[in-house]
């Protein structure tokens, strides 16, 4: 069962989210919340797997909420629900940990889905705002957020960051890999050490805005 919790300021967004969620067999709402500070309180009582983050609510808002519960929860997915015009917005909440980016709009049917994809250890960005999230790619790699390659790599370790960016699973690239799931886990590890960066979502986007999804490794 996927625990959730839904934050947005509008009581008609959540709970037409919780009916709608609660329908599938395989979720439940452990919660709801409008703010920050509701959402931290709501964790305490029944933690969730997934938060589905609105980005502008009073007081603590869905980014400084994205960064306080991944350093206190970091095995929590939250999947942030945005509108066109919220940039900083998305970066910040990038930057912090977010797994999905969602526009509000999208249908019930594929936010369950995205629930589940993200659940599963993949990142979820809607189709309609992939191109923003590329310019931020760019931004980032201008910024002090760019990453410098402290490390060497080995070579199964770049097999791994471009099956990561390419949005697969720890399942998927042990198949791929003749590897243990176990195994991929350790790689993954090492590689964000090397990277300093915080996950998998962190090394996906890194994976596709340096071009290391085509990388040559050779054999």
């Amino acid at each position: 069962m996927i625990k959730v919790l839904i934050a947005d300021d509008q009581e008609l967004i959540r709970e037409s989210l919780k009916i709608v969620l609660g329908a599938n067999e395989d979720m439940e709402v452990t919660g709801i919340a409008e703010n920050g500070e509701q959402v931290l309180s709501e964790i305490k009582k029944e933690k969730p797997n997934v938060i589905l983050m609105d980005i502008r609510m009073p007081g603590i808002d869905g980014v400084e909420c994205t960064r306080l519960v991944k350093e206190k929860y970091p095995d929590i997915y939250i999947i942030v629900l945005t509108t066109f015009d919220d940039d900083e917005y998305i970066f910040g909440a990038l930057k912090y940990g977010a797994s999905g980016y969602l526009l509000k709009g999208i249908s019930m049917k594929n936010l369950a889905e995205a629930i589940r994809t993200v659940v599963s250890g993949k990142a979820m960005i809607n189709p309609e705002i992939t191109d923003k999230v590329v310019k931020l790619f760019n931004h980032m790699a201008q910024s002090s957020y760019a990453i410098q390659l402290t490390e060497e790599l080995t070579k199964t370790e770049w097999r791994v960051i471009q099956k990561i960016g390419c949005g697969m699973s720890n399942k998927e690239i042990a198949s791929e890999l003749a590897l243990s799931e176990g195994t991929v886990r350790n790689y993954l590890s090492s590689v964000l050490s090397k990277l300093e960066l915080r996950d998998r979502t962190q090394l996906a986007i890194w994976a596709v805005q340096t071009g290391a999804v085509n990388r040559y490794i050779g054999e």
